[in-house]
């Protein structure tokens, strides 16, 4: 259990870092548990990271998390990382240890799994073929949830084939490498489809890809929270497809964080969802 004798401070480094929604998430959590602290916005550029990081023990924080784009420049920076962040090749949360150490972890991928468990709590990766668009950090961590769940064929698609080549050489195991042309016959068959890059953010381009060999059976998952519902997640439920946003992967993956940071499991709730959806 967290010491509740002092202020307890956690922060989440960006660059750029106003349309983190994780201040939200995280002093929801400690108004809920009625603890004095709170969690900050730190925009870091990445020639700072090394410095802002070293102090996070002299400022009494118990840890961070890290977004776009410092997931990988810290990976050299902290004490340790577990085999989780080194099989992703991202970290996601830094924890203070009591010798003042910084120990790395990415929980991404729990967030992911937890995210879908959390709609579709039958959801297995036995079901059928998995097609993932995109190859960067995100495809990484939804991977490696998919491979944890035992999924049995992922087809990874990505504009640059080579990058995700690169991942299917790092992760091994069942991932088919498709080129981006073939990304609309890729979906045929499929049980589940996942966005895992940034076209459909706000700013961006709708992901470019046709859902008509999509069984209507698939669920589709986009981890794009921003907006709350992308074209992709549109199109689908239009056509009757079963779907789940991206928004819970961020709500879950700051539970394994609080567990480290504070010794606490905190409840990703239906009061908590609507307070971070009403801010998007």
């Amino acid at each position: 259990m967290a010491n509740t004798d002092r202020f307890l401070l956690a922060c989440v480094m960006g660059w750029p870092i106003s349309q983190s929604r994780s201040p939200a998430l995280h002093n929801h959590w400690f108004a809920e548990h009625g603890l004095s602290g709170a969690y900050v916005p730190l925009a870091i550029p990445p020639e700072r990271l090394k410095a802002a990081l070293r102090a996070l023990p002299a400022l009494n924080f118990s840890g961070c998390n890290l977004t776009i784009p410092l997931k990988q420049d810290a990976m050299t920076i902290v004490d340790a990382v577990d085999v989780t962040a080194r099989k992703i090749g991202a970290m996601s949360c830094v924890t203070v240890r009591p010798d003042g150490t910084l120990f790395g972890s990415n929980n991404d991928w729990y967030g992911f799994v937890h995210n879908i468990l959390e709609f579709v709590p039958d959801w297995s990766t036995g079901a059928g073929p998995v097609a993932v668009m995109g190859a960067g950090g995100g495809a990484r961590a939804v991977v490696y949830g998919l491979m944890e769940r035992g999924a049995r064929e992922i087809r990874l698609v990505n504009r640059t084939q080579t990058r995700a080549q690169k991942l299917a050489e790092d992760f091994g195991g069942p991932i088919a490498v498709l080129p981006w042309e073939r990304r609309h016959d890729a979906l045929d068959g499929c049980a589940m489809l996942v966005n895992a890059t940034s076209q459909g953010m706000i700013g961006q381009a709708a992901l470019d890809l046709r859902l008509d060999k999509l069984p209507k059976t698939a669920l589709v998952n986009d981890i794009i929270y921003i907006p709350r519902e992308t074209p992709l997640i549109a199109a689908a439920r239009e056509r009757g497809n079963r779907t789940v946003t991206g928004l819970g992967m961020l709500l879950h993956q700051g539970i394994p964080a609080w567990k480290a940071w504070f010794g606490i499991e905190p409840k990703v709730t239906q009061a908590l969802r609507a307070k971070i959806e009403a801010t998007l």
